[in-house]
């Protein structure tokens, strides 16, 4: 692996488009890209944080939270196809993880689609399975996909 400088600013609903770009190359066997109206409305919610990532080739990823009281959730984390394995998406993570504790979050919960190479970053990070929804996801070919849920105390 190779890492590479990345920095990390806080985003709004004036970099949806770029969140709509990291988002077309979204890996459906993985999860679902949003809608931009969906990504539009999950940000004028309260408690909820954009983290955009950047590096020398522009922008490499983003990172979508909702805190509410003392639980926290990663609504979606995003890497470029071609900057995963550099970094990315560790420091994202990692900004998540602190940015979380300061807003006075206890835990931090996500979810992703049963199979997906991502669970490797959120173990790493302290992340452990705490649940399982058996065909919750369904694909675009009608397939069914378990959806795992993971947790980790701050």
């Amino acid at each position: 692996m190779t890492v590479h400088s990345v920095s990390l600013r806080a985003g709004d609903a004036r970099d949806v488009a770029l969140v709509d770009a990291l988002m077309a190359a979204f890996d459906p066997r993985y999860g679902e890209a949003w809608t931009r109206g969906q990504t539009l409305g999950v940000l004028a919610m309260p408690g909820v944080r954009l983290l955009l990532a950047e590096d020398e080739a522009g922008p490499a990823g983003f990172a979508l939270t909702r805190t509410i009281m003392d639980e926290a959730e990663l609504l979606l984390l995003a890497v470029a196809p071609d900057r995963r394995r550099r970094g990315v998406g560790g420091a994202l993570l990692r900004a998540v993880i602190a940015a979380c504790r300061e807003q006075g979050a206890a835990t931090l919960h996500l979810e992703v689609r049963g199979g997906n190479p991502a669970v490797e970053l959120y173990a790493a990070h302290g992340f452990h399975k705490v649940g399982e929804r058996r065909g919750y996801y369904r694909g675009r070919d009608g397939a069914q996909y378990d959806a795992h849920t993971y947790s980790r105390t701050l």
